[in-house]
């Protein structure tokens, strides 16, 4: 299937790394110049010189996105280079075990800042463009905000964050023809992902406890499956679809507890 994706242009957060960085490669194949946005320019690096090395556009830049001022900074860069943003995806993030228990005001605000308030601020300074492409948004989510996780109450607060913004961007931008969705991710195989599991007492065995909970495949959710759902959702072959949470997670967040598999 033609996804129509050729040469538009869509800045991806996050994207020199685990689900960012499929969705990026995945974009490229299909034709489309990402923009590899991030803080790390050695990492963006290597992932624009995997994509031009098969004959891809890319961009990458460098940009810490809890600072408001690069943010702005980021998506400037972008105009500068193609004079167009046909897609954004909010991506960036991470699950920094911010809790109410040991959490205090200084460490909530800061995970805000790492896991929400940038897709707000790529969302305002891209939008200009984005209304004369007609283009579209998407935010990378978390099961965390419907399922809870327990010891993350930030994250998962920026989790429901992102989601409610996803339904109120939706309604906004209906006039401009910007469609806005969200995919839901839940147990995914990424390099932050598996730093977690390495780090804790038993890895092999958490790890087998929380695949036998995912339904489908009793396996972990692949980056590429969640790429592959996300240039679709980008795509004017996804036209007529806006303020949906779609769940890539093998049915671990709405399945029936009772197909859970015991140890």
């Amino acid at each position: 299937m033609n996804l129509n994706l050729e040469n538009k242009v869509f800045i991806v957060t996050g994207g020199a790394k685990g689900i960012g960085k499929s969705i990026a490669l995945a974009l490229a194949r299909e034709g489309a110049i990402p923009v590899i946005i991030g803080r790390n320019a050695q990492d963006n690096n290597l992932v624009e010189e995997e994509i031009k090395s098969c004959g891809g556009k890319v961009l990458s830049i460098e940009a810490e996105l809890t600072n408001p001022d690069s943010c702005q900074i980021a998506v400037a860069q972008t105009i500068d280079c193609f004079g167009r943003i046909d897609g954004l995806v909010n991506n960036a993030g991470q699950n920094d075990g911010v809790s109410l228990e040991f959490g205090n005001y200084n460490t909530f605000m800061s995970s805000l800042h790492k896991n929400l308030i940038h897709y707000y601020l790529m969302a305002h300074f891209a939008l200009e463009k984005l209304k004369e492409s007609k283009g579209t948004i998407l935010n990378i989510s978390s099961k965390t905000a419907e399922t809870g996780q327990g010891g993350t109450s930030a994250y998962a607060a920026a989790n429901g964050g992102r989601n409610a913004l996803t339904r109120e961007w939706a309604v906004e931008l209906l006039p401009y023809g910007i469609r806005v969705n969200a995919i839901i991710v839940a147990e995914a195989s990424t390099p932050q992902y598996d730093s977690w599991i390495q780090s804790l007492d038993n890895p092999e065995e958490t790890l087998l406890k929380i695949t036998n909970r995912i339904p489908l495949g009793n396996r972990m959710t692949s980056s590429s499956e969640i790429a592959d759902t996300a240039v679709f959702l980008l795509s004017d072959r996804s036209s007529h679809t806006t303020g949906q949470l779609i769940h890539v997670d093998g049915g671990y967040v709405h399945l029936d507890r009772a197909l859970i598999k015991e140890e």
